[in-house]
């Protein structure tokens, strides 16, 4: 059998790649582009807006026609483009683990591609390397490894030489002093000999993205609501067509009469707006947050932002800056700061990866031209500190610095028992902070041999410094507004427990229980939909722990926000009703997993994507509600004609300019209203909340129904004065169209006046209304215009019956609104968290 140090042959490591694989993720086969687009016009959604051009194509309308098919297209298009991004996650994924790798094959070292690493590979590693594979290690050397991407924890760990064969196998990431390396991790000191155990799939990064594959993101419950009713409209609206088409026939005999009926109810009752206006409000909905510096990935996430119940944040990248810094010195006698930090960053290896000894050479931004190392005495088992010796320019002397764990220190410098358990005692201290804490001493030496170890020169106590990784300071701010707004947030890490609960506190999180992933480990999936009601912080969690942390929550009934940034939140990430990837210091796994990235890693921006994703919902609301509320008058007055006898009223050109002109610009005008004045300071709505609530669609039909009964009064009237039919017509689409216009204003504020919109600042509203009153005026003063609507003169008496009309259904609406309020505060519920 050949030694481990000569590696693999040339024959073994090709028999192995060809029967193990390749060293990276596996791929499905690429999905072809028609294939992403047959599976996207399948959707009912998309389908009912390309047959609604169609039928409007048909009828001879080529400009709505049109239209509405460039919005299908569009809709399609970007539909397919995020299909394809979200494929990229796998491909992100393979690109970090395949780094080149410097392995021994035939006694020889060489470098190969890390997609050729196999099991049984012997790696050299150094500063700088990414681990290709998971392995154990036969030789060890000052070795740092940051496991960070994949554990979650800001400070890179000590590795060491396995002690026997069998050690090293079936250890997970994150632990202090063990043999293990694996896939991904960077190498920040040191220099080690791996001997590689598990490749592609098999790999700790491998599992990730296997889990990554078979996670399934759940399908929006708004698209699901909206495209329930779509369906059920769609149905209604093709039986009514028939009837009237029948009815109309049988009873009148003029069956193109009967057609061109049945055609008006059926487009009076299509329900094209709903997946047109949630179109638009979706893209505005992107559109408005990427002004807050925040990229929506998926378009439907915005949906839900609004319901978030809790959320669910990474520490390292997200709480904190990622980035080590001084935060304690606590210098002995005699001594100061800037003294103990050039101590301490003499002790530091020159040019470090070591986040810590970085994080030391910025503090004490000392000049290091001129000075030469001497010697440097790595860190050991049995002594866990890193000496340096220094010939400096100006000293007679050689100059010792040596820094590591207080208590090698202590040992080092000999202290005696009472000096020696106050440094432990402020060791303990600032423990409890979350601070990872150094000791520090230096002494002299002469120029003749040099001690074989540390201890063999004479060391003098300098002092303690204290490194963390600093909380982002817009986040105890964000924090306290999630809160206010009936947002649970909950820090999951695989970071220490007492560094976590020290973070969490400086937040503002309740961090008095912490549940460690040890503990999390022997709950079942009932005992951990108990527990995740009340803990706030679990430290030491494994990535598959963080994805049963999120999925126990979504089992109690939670909408859950995930934020994080490493590769070991993807999973998490991806399975959050909400998931929030960090774009400045994330990973490219993160990122394509995720639904929303913070562009400049500002935790701020999650609260205020949160109340951007209020607002849109709460707009999308008052838009739904009044799609609701203005198809009961059109659908009655196309009806009406039919149940009394009297002339025709609407046809499909009618139609056609209520739905192509007033409705979708009317969803851009509830798009554009301001937010609520409460939206940050109420409760989510309900996990359960439905889009369409009994008490909205009770509301919107009680308005249609006062629209209907003011546009039908017109009608009737108009007939019994013996008016031309198209007379009768004119005035009963003009008081149509207004009573429209007024059921947008009705609708557009939960809370404030309704009819303020001269003063509200919606010029988008107020836009509308002047060009529909415009084209009001043009469909009786041009008379090509007048000829194709079919109408006739419009005298003065007549402005003024629809003129009262009006004002007539303004304050119907106006009291409909307050017995609305009335009712909201006797029964304790609100219309915008009642769904």
């Amino acid at each position: 059998m050949r030694p481990a140090s000569a590696g693999l042959t040339e024959q073994e490591a090709g028999r192995r790649l060809a029967a193990d694989g390749p060293n990276e993720l596996p791929a499905a086969g690429p999905r072809r582009l028609w294939q992403i687009a047959l599976e996207i016009l399948r959707e009912p959604m998309f389908g009912l807006l390309l047959a609604g051009g169609a039928v409007y194509a048909a009828l001879g309308d080529l400009v709505s026609g049109v239209v509405l098919l460039a919005f299908a297209s569009l809709s399609v298009s970007i539909s397919i483009v995020q299909e394809i991004r979200s494929e990229k996650v796998l491909d992100a994924l393979r690109a970090m683990t395949s780094p080149r790798a410097l392995v021994i094959r035939d006694a020889r070292s060489r470098r190969i591609p890390g997609r050729e690493v196999v099991r049984g590979d012997v790696v050299l590693v150094a500063e700088g390397n990414r681990i290709p594979a998971d392995g154990v290690l036969l030789e060890a050397r000052e070795l740092l490894v940051d496991e960070s991407m994949l554990t979650g924890e800001s400070v890179a760990v000590a590795k060491r030489a396995r002690a026997s064969d069998a050690e090293g196998a079936g250890m997970r990431p994150g632990g202090e002093n063990i043999p293990a390396v694996f896939s991904g991790s960077l190498v920040v000191r040191g220099t080690g000999v791996v001997l590689i155990q598990a490749t592609g799939a098999a790999t700790e990064i491998g599992r990730i993205g296997k889990s990554l594959a078979s996670i399934d993101a759940a399908t929006p419950r708004l698209a699901l609501e909206t495209r329930r009713l779509v369906r059920l409209f769609a149905v209604g609206g093709l039986l009514a067509s028939v009837a009237v088409i029948v009815t109309y026939g049988l009873l009148r005999g003029s069956w193109l009469d009967a057609a061109l009926a049945g055609i008006a109810v059926g487009m009076a009752m299509l329900p094209e707006e709903f997946p047109l206006v949630l179109a638009v409000f979706m893209t505005m909905g992107a559109w408005r947050i990427s002004q807050a510096r925040v990229l929506t990935r998926r378009a439907t996430a915005i949906e839900t932002l609004g319901a978030a119940t809790v959320l669910c944040t990474d520490k390292t990248g997200t709480l904190t800056r990622n980035q080590m810094t001084v935060q304690e010195c606590v210098a002995a006698d005699g001594s100061d700061r800037a003294q103990l930090l050039r101590w301490a960053e003499l002790a530091c290896v020159p040019e470090a990866f070591d986040p810590m000894d970085r994080a030391i050479a910025q503090a004490a931004s000392v000049q290091t031209e001129g000075r030469s190392l001497v010697r440097g005495y790595a860190l050991s088992a049995d002594l866990l500190a890193v000496t340096q010796v220094w010939r400096l320019p100006g000293d007679a002397q050689l100059v010792v610095a040596a820094k590591g764990a207080p208590e090698a220190i202590i040992d080092l410098c000999r202290l005696a028992p009472d000096a020696a358990r106050a440094i432990r005692d402020t060791v303990e201290a600032l423990g409890t902070r979350g601070v990872r804490v150094l000791g520090v001493a230096h002494g002299v030496s002469g120029e003749g041999p040099l001690p074989d170890s540390p201890r063999g020169y004479t060391f003098q106590w300098a002092g303690l410094v204290g490194l963390a990784d600093p909380l982002r300071a817009e986040v105890p701010g964000a924090i306290a507004e999630c809160l206010a707004a009936g947002i649970r947030v909950v820090m999951i890490t695989g970071d220490h427990p007492t560094t976590a609960q020290a973070i969490a506190r400086e937040a503002g999180l309740p961090a008095d229980t912490v549940v460690t992933g040890r503990e999390l480990s022997d709950l079942s999936d009932a005992a951990l939909r108990e527990r995740v009601a009340s803990v706030g912080v679990f430290a030491r969690i494994l990535p598959e722990q963080k994805l049963r942390i999120v999925e126990a929550l979504q089992a109690r009934g939670e909408v859950v926000a995930m934020t994080g940034d490493g590769v070991n939140d993807a999973p998490s990430l991806k399975r959050a009703d909400i998931g929030i990837a960090m774009g400045g210091r994330g990973t490219d796994v993160a990122r394509e997993a995720s639904s929303i990235v913070l562009l400049d890693d500002d935790f701020g921006s999650v609260v205020r994507t949160v109340r951007l994703g209020r607002r849109i919902y709460d707009n999308l609301r008052k838009a739904m509600g009044y799609i609701v509320a203005v198809h009961v008058p059109i659908a009655g007055i196309a009806l009406l004609p039919l149940l009394t006898g009297l002339p025709l009223i609407l046809l499909p050109v009618h139609i056609a300019f209520l739905e192509m002109i007033i409705d979708p610009a009317c969803s851009v005008a509830f798009e554009a209203e301001h937010e609520e004045p409460d939206v940050m300071t109420r409760p989510p709505r309900a996990p359960d909340a439905r889009l369409f609530s009994a008490s909205m669609l009770a509301g919107s039909v009680l308005q249609g129904v006062a629209a209907l009964s003011v546009t039908a009064a017109v009608y009737l009237l108009a007939v019994q004065r013996g008016m031309p039919e198209e007379e009768v017509r004119t005035l009963t689409f003009f008081t149509l169209v207004l009573s429209n216009l007024g059921l947008i204003v009705a609708n557009r504020s939960f809370r404030g006046h309704p009819f303020d919109f001269l003063t509200g600042g919606n010029r988008v509203l107020l836009g509308i209304q002047v060009l529909t009153i415009a084209f009001l005026a043009a469909t009786v003063t041009v008379p090509p215009v007048r000829r194709l609507f079919g109408f006739g003169a419009m005298h003065w008496d007549d402005v003024l019956m629809v003129a009262l009309a009006c004002t007539l259904l303004a304050l119907t609406l106006a009291l409909l609104r307050l017995a609305r309020r009335t009712w909201e505060r006797t029964s304790g519920r609100r219309f915008k968290t009642d769904s």
